[in-house]
């Protein structure tokens, strides 16, 4: 009974490898949301296979900049006479585009987030960082455990900051979703987009269906991502917001 006393009353911290990734991957994580945001502005329209234009029917047009649904167009031609043919068309309309620097900065951004974030995960998963504190334990996933604990978070019940690695249920759910599905589908997405990548490793064009294709999954990744991180700030507010900042940072 005294040793159950002891073990509950220990307050685990983040280690520094931890700590230090989170704010890596913050800042990069940051930094590609803004540059892709500015790219996805030069171009808001998605596509699914392997080629699309403003000529060609969108599987999705987003109305984040004035190129949005333009019709600046002159006379369109077709390349050749089938029908299904490529079409051609000279703009009249003067559209949005900073994609110079933006991809620039978009693709020196990502290395910021691969590097650490492949240290980050080889490391959680020899020194059990995962097992111990990330993956949810069998008994946690029972139905009742899942319904109370949703139904805690849907009623804004939030347990106060430890300053530690003391995860409930669906935190634990959310942060494997993007260590392990989310952010690798965004990186392996983005090597499609380039065609040097995809010239030495063809496989990844039929993985994903053409450039098209792995560009709206690396679209819907970052989304999902964003998503997570808003919920993530919120979280951090709502259960003590200076403890978490001073226990991801100097570890107290």
């Amino acid at each position: 009974m005294l040793a159950q006393v002891e073990s509950a009353s220990i307050v685990l911290h983040h280690a520094r490898w931890v700590r230090i990734s989170h704010w890596l991957l913050s800042v990069s994580v940051l930094t590609l949301a803004f540059t892709g945001f500015v790219i996805l502005m030069a171009h808001p329209r998605l596509y699914w296979g392997e080629a699309g234009n403003d000529l060609t029917a969108a599987l999705l047009e987003l109305p984040i900049s004035r190129n949005f649904e333009h019709g600046g167009w002159e006379k369109r031609s077709r390349f050749f006479e089938k029908a299904d043919g490529p079409i051609s068309a000279s703009r009249t309309f003067d559209i949005f585009n900073q994609n110079g620097w933006g991809r620039s900065l978009h693709f020196l951004a990502a290395w910021c987030l691969v590097i650490p974030g492949l240290i980050y995960l080889l490391l959680g998963i020899f020194r059990g960082h995962f097992r111990r504190h990330i993956l949810p334990q069998t008994r946690e996933l029972a139905p009742m455990s899942v319904l109370r604990d949703l139904s805690d978070h849907l009623r804004l019940r939030i347990r106060s900051a430890t300053g530690g690695p003391q995860y409930s249920l669906l935190q634990k759910l959310a942060y494997t979703f993007v260590v392990f599905v989310a952010a690798p589908l965004m990186v392996v997405t983005g090597l499609t987009m380039s065609p040097a990548v995809t010239a030495s490793v063809p496989f990844l064009l039929q993985l994903f269906g053409g450039y098209q294709s792995a560009r709206t999954i690396h679209f819907f990744s970052f989304v999902a991502l964003v998503l997570f991180v808003v919920v993530h700030v919120a979280m951090v507010v709502k259960s003590g917001f200076k403890r978490q900042i001073r226990a991801i940072t100097v570890g107290e």
